[in-house]
């Protein structure tokens, strides 16, 4: 079975009161899901804006993994398989 999708991917990011903020749209056409990040800087820290950006950008996108994950666990269960625990999983790398 061959099957090509295009999902959108945008990232916003911003800034309040020394915190980074990012959020994650992702538009399967069908459907959009948000996924939320946030960094704060240490007063002590020196000012390096770019490492808040990825930082904020890198936990928006893990949210919005564990949603695509979450919804790919759903909808495998609404077709009568077997849910799959999360302990049965490895949390990195391939299963051996």
């Amino acid at each position: 079975m061959s099957h090509t999708a295009e999902w959108k991917i945008r990232l916003y990011l911003f800034e309040e009161e020394g915190t980074t903020k990012a959020r994650v749209v992702l538009d399967t056409g069908t459907t959009s899901l948000t996924g939320h990040g946030t960094a704060h800087c240490n007063p002590r820290d020196t000012d390096v804006p770019e490492i808040g950006d990825e930082l904020a950008a890198g936990r928006a996108l893990h949210d919005l993994a564990g949603q695509l994950v979450e919804t790919a666990e759903r909808d495998i269960g609404g077709m009568g398989a077997p849910a799959a625990g999360r302990e049965s999983r490895p949390s990195v790398g391939w299963p051996m």
